[in-house]
Formats: C-alpha cells, structure tokens, sequence
C-alpha cells in the first residue's frame, strides 16, 4: 500500500467513516511489520497537528498501548477514535498489538483448531441483583416492574425505568432493620441511598445498611466485594464504609474500592476529595488518583492509573498492566465463569489493552488468544488455560 491509499484509510479512521472491510484492511496494515515507517510517520504528522485541547489521553500511558483501540472490535462496529501520546516507537507499538488485548511477553500465533467463536456461546452479564428487606423478603430486581417495591421505617423502596434502586425518606425515619442489595457473578446494579449518595455494585458483591442509611448519628455501609461509591456531602454525618477489618470514613466524595475476598489486597482508590482508611492501629489518608492497599493487615499508598481501577463501572475491561491471572478473575467474575490453569502457564503474564465488557465470552478470549500467548477450551462454566 503505498503513503496516498494509508492517509485515506488513516484520515477514514479517525472521521468514524469506514466500511467493514475498509476497517479490516485498515488494521491489517496496522498489524505488518512492514509498514512500521509509515505508520509512525503518520503518527507524528498527526501529533503535531493537535490542538493541546485534544490531547487526552492518560499521562504515562505507555508505547505499546497506542494503536490497540484501532483492533479493540469486530470489523462490523464502529471504532471508537483514542488519541495517543507523541512517541517516536511506533514500531514498538505495531509489534505488540492483538484484537484489543496485548500481553507484553509475545511469540509467535499458533492457531488451533478450537474454535472459541462457535463452539463457547456465553453473553455478558446484566442488570440484575437481589434485594432482601429487613423482614426477609427477597425481591429479584430484574423481575420486579418499575415504580414502589416496599415502605420500611419511613423510607419509600422504589425502581426508576432505567433500573436504579431508589430509596427516599418520606416520613419520620427511624431504623427498622438492615437491607442488603447483592448480585451474583454476572450482575451489576446501581442504588441511590437516602441521603442521595449512588453505589455502583460490580459482579458478586453486596452492600448492607439500614433503611433509613443512619447508624449511631452515622451514614454506614458494609461492602463485600467490590463497589463504586458517589457519596453525597452532609458534614454532620460521615459516610462510613466497613470490609474485611477496614474501615473507610469521607464527607463526600468518589471512590472505588476491591474488597473481592480471591483478591491479594484489599484496595481503594479515590478520584475526588479525600478518603480516611483505618485499619487495625493503621490509618492513612490518600488524594485523588491515589490508591490505599490493605494486605497482611498493614496498609500502604501508591499512585495508580484510576481508569483500569473503574473501567468495569465504565462498561470495559481496562487490562493495562496487570497480572494476566488478576485479568482472569475479573472476567470469571463477569461472565460467571470458572478458570483452571495448566501447570505450565506462569503467574508473571502481564496483560494489557481494553475490551467492552458488552462483547461475548468468546470474543474476548479469542482476543487474549490471537496474543499467542496462551490458548483457552471451554466445557460448560469452565475455562481450561494452556500454553
């Protein structure tokens, strides 16, 4: 392909107006080695023609992650355009780069006669959980018709169209027992709290707290699992999170934390305000794009990249360079889904990249696949790793 027929299908890309095939030919180009040169030339042509307004993509992103989105779908959706930080190493990028999943140790595809696509037909999760009122009454809110669900201690338990959980105070409140929203592997839910404060409950969790929020002149919560939260400000009472001996006290703010019990630390990680965790006689106080770690009872802070921390809030697995075992339990927990590792496949993979949580199972394994990395077989909620 000579530099006029690139510079079409590039500019193409980025206008959103490409065809199936066009797509496909487009990230074959992107994926030869061939037309390395070219394909930097054009980068940096493109770099320097951006306003600094434009320039948004993550600080300190590295090399190897600037073309991925351009092969992150099937060639029948329309690519979502990621601008990429200046670099001069494109070819470093071209040679990593997979269907939307890269791991940074590479060697040559294998191809093998399992065929993921048609014989492993798992969807994604949905918009499910159980709520189980303080009487006992479980109500499956994937069944339960939009509009009023119960009344408990003053608070009115409804559903809104779009499938919140809502609770409002609607008389003299006063605490008549615990509630407790919980999904199962395969679900996420979002609940609004009485004080208006939005939980985003991700894959086999659950959140506990009274009707009414309020406890000992406090707004408190027990999380198992993992949750987004969005807390509302009311300075009179703090906000209180209680896992897995931590405790998590705020004002307001937003933050994320991991309490999933496979997980090697317990994590939270703030994207505004300020967050105070006490553990034990620990206690520390992180900022945003800050991460708290809980493990072996001691707690420890460090900076992380906060959009591979929420990327499952997002509707993503946002893959970026984590441990390739980790990336498997966050897609177990999603399409409910067991992983059994051969001996030989070693615990320091390390993956990379990002792929829609919307995509079947099979599609997402058949883009860690085309890494040549390891090869998957899946027998019923069973998925077998090799090498």
């Amino acid at each position: 392909m000579d530099a006029n027929q690139f510079n079409s299908l590039y500019q193409r890309y980025l206008n959103k107006d490409m065809s199936p095939e066009q797509l496909e030919e487009f990230r074959q180009v992107v994926l030869d080695t061939e037309q390395e040169e070219m394909l930097s030339d054009r980068m940096e042509r493109h770099w320097n023609e951006l306003a600094e307004d434009d320039l948004r993509f993550p600080e300190g992103e590295r090399a190897d992650a600037v073309f991925e989105y351009i092969v992150a779908y099937p060639v029948h959706e329309k690519t979502q355009v990621r601008l990429w930080p200046r670099i001069a190493v494109a070819a470093a990028a071209v040679a990593i780069i997979t269907l939307g999943i890269s791991l940074f140790k590479t060697r040559p595809f294998v191809k093998t006669d399992y065929d993921l696509e048609n014989q492993v037909h798992v969807g994604p999760g949905k918009n499910s959980a159980t709520l189980t009122l303080a009487n006992g009454k479980t109500i499956r809110l994937s069944d339960a018709a939009n509009g009023e669900l119960a009344r408990e201690a003053g608070v009115l338990i409804s559903k809104s169209p779009s499938g919140q959980l809502i609770y409002e105070i609607k008389d003299n409140a006063g605490q008549g027992g615990i509630n407790k929203l919980s999904t199962a592997r395969g679900e996420t839910y979002q609940v609004r709290l009485p004080d208006g404060s939005d939980v985003w409950l991700n894959s086999a969790s659950s959140l506990s707290y009274a009707a009414d929020l309020i406890s000992q002149g406090k707004r408190m919560v027990r999380l198992e699992g993992e949750a987004y939260f969005s807390v509302s400000k009311d300075r009179e009472h703090p906000f209180i999170v209680e896992c897995r001996g931590q405790q998590i006290q705020v004002l307001g703010t937003q933050f994320n934390v991991n309490a999933y019990t496979d997980e090697p630390v317990l994590a939270t990680t703030l994207l505004e305000g300020s967050v105070n965790i006490t553990a034990g006689s620990g206690k520390v106080k992180i900022v945003p794009g800050e991460q708290a770690a809980l493990s072996a009872g001691k707690l420890s802070v460090r900076r992380v990249e906060v959009e591979n921390v929420v990327d499952w809030k997002n509707g993503d697995f946002a893959l970026n360079h984590i441990a390739f075992k980790t990336a498997m339990r966050k897609i177990a927990r999603w399409y409910d889904m067991e992983i059994v590792y051969d001996e030989a496949v070693p615990d320091n993979l390390e993956s990379g990249g990002w792929i829609s949580r919307k995509k079947p199972l099979s599609a997402v394994l058949k883009s860690i696949e085309s890494s040549g990395l390891v090869k998957f077989k899946v027998s019923g909620r069973t998925i077998f790793v090799t090498q």
